[in-house]
């Protein structure tokens, strides 16, 4: 093997360790808090030629947050399980010796710096919340993560953080927004409930649980509509392709827990956040804006056949 392709190796290890078409879905989180925040009519001021670009700096802020933010996490999630992976998932980059254990806890401390710093660029609260998903992320990392009722409610707080993150660019509206991020923290915990059973299968019980959870959220952004400002009409094309694209591979998890099943449904369950996004977010902003943030996903869908999700 020559010298350029040892270099390749090692960019694409660290590439692996980010898992760019997770970070793409966590943009998706910004972008909805950015709606339900009041400040989505921007893009229509925009393509009417009323507004400019430079007031979308605050959001260029937070996309580069949650990038560093979503990346740390993910990267300390390979850092932490290293000894792990080594038995169950010796290609991932750490066990492969593609990146050593050292360099990628680097990776992953700059990462969170990046996001911290990019979140206190729009206000102290932004950055409040940018560290609070910082040490949640370390928290879920580390320990939570091997409790099947903390581990998924922790990962789901992360999530809905980071929706309330992206709400964060108008500081006053989070008192008014923040039941938002319940919805994520639903749908996250019930991914993360089931994921559990990714490498050896899990339980049918577990996966009756992921799916009562996820219906629970689809009744959630529907029910949405029951607010002044919320157009439930135009997010329900967006919730009818959500539950196109989950319930069966999730049904399939639940009646069949074997590792496959369930590797499918967690992979499709974090790309769908896209979809969950733009349902709330046309909900807020409008159809347009729902299809700017859908967008993402085949843009996530192409990532996620070069660089793994799970």
């Amino acid at each position: 093997m020559n010298v350029a392709s040892l270099k390749f190796q090692s960019w694409r290890g660290y590439l692996e360790l980010m898992r760019p078409a997770n970070i793409v879905t966590a943009w998706a989180d910004i972008l909805v808090g950015f709606a339900a925040s009041g400040s989505g009519i921007i893009f229509v001021q925009l393509i009417n030629g009323e507004s400019n670009l430079p007031v979308l700096i605050p959001l260029a802020w937070l996309l580069l947050a949650t990038t560093g933010l979503y990346g740390g996490g993910i990267v300390f999630n390979d850092v932490f399980d290293a000894d792990l992976d080594a038995k169950e998932r010796p290609n991932r980059a750490i066990p492969s010796g593609r990146v050593s254990r050292q360099n990628a806890t680097l990776l992953g401390s700059l990462l969170f710096a990046i996001g911290i710093i990019a979140a206190f660029q729009v206000s102290w609260l932004s950055a409040a919340i940018a560290t609070f998903i910082t040490l949640s992320s370390l928290l879920y990392d580390s320990l939570s993560k091997h409790h099947p009722f903390f581990g998924p409610l922790n990962m789901g707080l992360c999530r809905g953080s980071n929706l309330l993150l992206g709400v964060s660019t108008v500081p006053a509206i989070i008192g008014e927004r923040w039941y938002l991020a319940l919805i994520p923290v639903l749908y996250i915990a019930a991914i993360t409930a089931i994921s559990q059973g990714e490498v050896h299968g899990g339980k049918q019980i577990t996966g009756l649980l992921a799916l009562l959870l996820i219906a629970i959220v689809l009744t959630a952004v529907l029910a949405l509509g029951l607010l002044e400002d919320y157009r439930a009409i135009a997010a329900l094309p967006f919730a009818i392709l959500l539950a196109i694209r989950i319930l069966p591979n999730f049904i399939k998890a639940a009646r069949e827990p074997i590792a496959e099943n369930i590797r499918n449904a967690v992979k499709i369950g974090v790309l769908s956040l896209i979809v969950l996004d733009a349902t709330v977010a046309s909900g807020f902003a409008g159809l347009y804006y729902g299809l700017f943030v859908l967008i993402l996903l085949p843009f996530s869908m192409k990532l996620a056949k070069v660089f793994a999700v799970t």
